[in-house]
């Protein structure tokens, strides 16, 4: 009787540890629904952002290049991949005029590990390149409104299909600022003209742009797309 209450009680600590891991130490989140707005490429979007519990909520706010978001300061100083310098990059780099090293490294767009929505929900979801964001923008229509209580745009495919996309406003310093009024959502891709800035989409009430003036040490919130 022993040896079977001894082999019950290893078998539900295997399972606890499993599921540790699984919430923990893996580092996964709970991940969105994709949505299918019948655009050209196929692209699929996740219905909320990373860290939200609902297609409404802001989510969390991340560096560009970063999947960790930050309790306190968004700044030069606490940016993962500079020297506390604008100009002293360390990685991402296609200028030596924004090196640490005077070097480039060649990479134009995002590693796995440095992808906000694949380092937390996993390897079927992926950051959306500047392009997947100009086709958003092209093939469905936007409308302002409100759900929940949070301003923002309701993304509406030709097929009927729709998201929404939350203005969360953006992090900077200690500060979230604009909470309500802008949506910043950053894209894998960055200026390679000036590579401390990244690019994404910004949204107000009265505009959906794309943006590639914005530095990279901001905490802006990041909409994943389905990995082909």
């Amino acid at each position: 009787m022993n040896k079977i209450i001894r082999i019950l009680v290893a078998i539900l600590l295997a399972m606890a540890t499993a599921a540790i891991c699984v919430l923990i130490s893996c580092n996964v989140q709970p991940t969105g629904k994709s949505v299918d707005l019948g655009l050209p490429s196929g692209t699929l979007w996740a219905d909320r952002n990373v860290g939200a519990a609902l297609p409404e909520g802001y989510g969390d706010y991340f560096a560009w290049g970063e999947s960790i978001p930050k309790s306190t300061y968004y700044n030069w100083v606490t940016y993962k991949y500079a020297k506390d310098d604008p100009k002293k990059l360390m990685k991402y780099c296609s200028s030596p005029d924004y090196s640490l090293y005077a070097l480039t490294d060649g990479r134009t767009n995002l590693e796995s590990s440095d992808d906000a929505a694949t380092a937390n929900w996993g390897s079927n979801w992926c950051m959306p390149t500047q392009e997947q964001f100009q086709e958003l923008k092209d093939n469905c229509t936007w409308t302002w409104t409100t759900r929940n209580g949070k301003n923002g745009y309701e993304v509406k495919g030709k097929n009927g299909n729709s998201i929404f996309l939350p203005a969360a406003g953006y992090h900077s310093e200690a500060n979230i600022s604009y909470v309500g009024v802008f949506g910043y959502y950053w894209s894998s891709s960055f200026n390679e003209v000036c590579p401390n800035c990244g690019c994404g989409l910004c949204i107000d009430s009265g505009r959906v742009g794309l943006d590639d003036w914005t530095q990279r040490c901001d905490g802006w919130s990041v909409r994943p797309v389905r990995c082909k």
